[in-house]
């Protein structure tokens, strides 16, 4: 089966491809034989009731500063082709949510991976509001009484915007801490809409894991330990990976959110897990596929494409 598939993702030029997602699924579809289109978000619009693209072909080569090469950019209908990856990171902002509204009109025709309307419906830090008894003790508002109450029941607390990523604007706030208003009149400055505060899981020193899924199942998994004097263990702002099994509890976790997964047609999706507590579910764009491979893990690559050639041939 030769697929005719687009991506819509930051610009390739700019991903760094030994820890980057995106990259390592296209590799594996150009080793399949799989024809690759690249194009940004700023490309996509809607003609009338038309979902199109300014794309340009790509191909794909794992050498650092020499790893793609693009074709002249031409309009595309993308029902033209055969598969959207929809892996432009986040924000998950009003222009992210546009885009998932325009793909929404050429999907399943062609299958945009993830689903656009589940991606839209499922907000990362909302959707695990679902199984509040996997979760830690959790408040989104913009209330700051709220938050001083949630505070004085919990004594340290997380506070991060709720449509965050990369680990930006995550701080840790122990219980004596004078910092707490003013942190909540710049977050009320900087964001319209709420945000959400966390009971502090102190297992986080030891690690925030990364488990991913195909098709609900899990699959593979990463643990991200953070930097001594960060409370983040995000890699994007010094996190270090290390390689990991997946525990019982982590198995449990996985067995239960899994019928939600499928039921939204979630491909490829990435949980966070806290000592023994679901974080997030992320479902825009999760990456770790090159760090478990990298640690002998399994070729979640492979898997992702086997799923969405079962998916295509099943059409």
């Amino acid at each position: 089966m030769s697929l005719k598939i687009a991506i819509q993702m930051d610009h390739i030029s700019t991903v760094s491809i030994a820890g980057d997602t995106t990259f390592a699924l296209a590799l594996e579809a150009e080793r399949r034989g799989h024809a690759l289109w690249h194009y940004t978000p700023d490309r996509l619009s809607q003609r009338d009731s038309r979902a199109i693209a300014t794309v340009e072909a790509l191909q794909v080569r794992d050498e650092p500063g020499n790893h793609f090469t693009l074709g002249e950019p031409r309009s595309a209908d993308l029902t033209e082709m055969d598969v959207v990856l929809l892996r432009q990171d986040p924000p998950f902002d009003m222009h992210y949510i546009t885009t998932t509204h325009i793909l929404e009109r050429i999907h399943p025709q062609t299958l945009v991976v993830n689903d656009p309307v589940w991606v839209r419906n499922s907000p990362e830090k909302i959707f695990v509001t679902e199984f509040p008894d996997l979760m830690p003790e959790t408040l989104i508002t913009r209330d700051p009484k709220e938050v001083d109450a949630f505070r004085k029941q919990h004594g340290d607390i997380i506070v991060k915007p709720l449509y965050g990523n990369g680990g930006a604007g995550i701080f840790h706030l122990q219980e004596a801490d004078r910092n707490l208003a003013a942190l909540l009149e710049l977050f009320e400055q900087m964001f319209r809409e709420p945000y959400i505060v966390q009971r502090y899981l102190k297992e986080v020193r030891g690690g925030d894991k990364r488990i991913l899924l195909i098709e609900g199942e899990p699959v593979g998994a990463i643990n991200r330990v953070p930097a001594e004097h960060d409370s983040r263990s995000n890699m994007h702002v010094g996190g270090r990976a290390e390689p990991a099994g997946i525990t019982p509890r982590e198995r449990e976790i996985c067995a239960r959110i899994g019928p939600a997964l499928k039921e939204r047609g979630f491909i490829l999706v990435g949980i966070d897990v806290i000592g023994d507590y679901l974080t997030e579910i992320n479902v825009t764009s999760p990456t770790g596929v090159r760090e478990v491979a990298k640690f002998g893990g399994a070729d979640i690559a492979a898997l992702f494409w086997d799923a969405v050639e079962a998916r295509r041939g099943a059409r």
